[in-house]
């Protein structure tokens, strides 16, 4: 009864604390979450960005305008430009969250500040980011979210920010980006306007095993690498010649055999630059090279393309 009425006083100080720091942003079923971080400055997920402008709800109740400072879609992240009046940042951790310590998961809703209790089961999970590209290192927890709290903070017993959470593993689990320093010099970024633009080939594409089946079921030899679905207008990849149905076997010289391996090959292209590929169509196996023209690297393709 001591630790359960303990917790109880330790939420209630939570709420107290930290809940004036946690914001609602948009509004009906596809609103999200978002944290203050500094003066003007509110950090949440990118999947929770919808166009340059966007509505900011405070603890209080206050409505603000706030415009999109800077993003990364595919790490799942943005800062947003806003008017935060009283609201106070929300200080960070100096250690990271250990397996088995309590977490609190603070969200802003009409009725008040929300609070959950869970645990840290993991701090080595990964999950895909808004187009397909896998987040590592991130930690799963047991406190309960409810639905709109993509973009809330995971707290400690201080009130201390030691993450972001950002998805639902399903089964009572869930996950948030660890606010260790690598991810503090990257909201830093994003504050500043440098928002992170990765090299896009422009494909949308299914794992090896579905190119596996498809190849077994016309006769073909069965091979590894990624089955392109789709090719996006005027993308590298389309001017390289890549068309549906195409099966991307190499890049850079090294195999390709699940999405992942074609991240890390992008991952090591920069604007300007070109990448080597080898594909095979039908039963012929040819080289194409895909420029990446800062012209042809335009993010408002929309969907998830590679």
């Amino acid at each position: 009864m001591d630790v359960i009425e303990g917790l109880g006083g330790a939420i209630g100080q939570l709420a107290d604390r930290v809940a004036s720091s946690v914001v609602r942003i948009g509004g009906g079923w596809r609103s999200g979450s978002g944290v203050v971080i500094a003066n003007g400055a509110v950090l949440t997920n990118a999947h929770n960005v919808r166009g340059e402008r966007m509505t900011v709800v405070f603890g209080d109740g206050r409505r603000a305008d706030a415009g999109l400072a800077g993003l990364d879609i595919d790490g799942d992240l943005a800062v947003l430009s806003v008017d935060t009046g009283a609201a106070p940042p929300l200080d960070w951790t100096e250690q990271a969250a250990a397996l088995g310590s309590a977490v609190f998961a603070v969200t802003a809703n009409g009725g008040g500040p929300r609070v959950t209790v869970g645990f840290v089961s993991s701090v080595a999970q990964a999950f895909r980011g808004p187009r397909g590209r896998r987040i590592s290192g991130s930690l799963e927890h047991t406190a309960p979210l409810a639905p709109g709290s993509s973009g809330s903070p995971l707290v400690d017993r201080q009130g201390r920010f030691v993450g972001l959470n950002t998805n639902r593993l399903g089964g009572g689990f869930y996950l948030a980006l660890p606010a260790d320093e690598a991810l503090r010099q990257r909201v830093t970024a994003l504050q500043r306007g440098e928002s992170v633009e990765r090299p896009r080939l422009g494909v949308g594409i299914a794992p090896s095993r579905a190119a596996r089946r498809l190849r077994r079921a016309v006769g073909l030899p069965e091979l590894d690498g990624v089955l392109v679905r789709d090719v996006e207008g005027g993308s590298p990849a389309e001017r390289a010649g890549i068309q549906e149905g195409d099966l991307l076997i190499a890049a850079a010289g090294r195999p390709l055999r699940e999405p992942d391996d074609l991240y890390d090959a992008l991952g090591g292209v920069s604007a300007g630059e070109s990448l080597e590929m080898r594909v095979v169509r039908g039963a012929e196996e040819r080289t194409v090279v895909a420029n990446f023209t800062p012209a042809a690297n335009d993010e408002s393709g929309g969907g998830p393309v590679h």
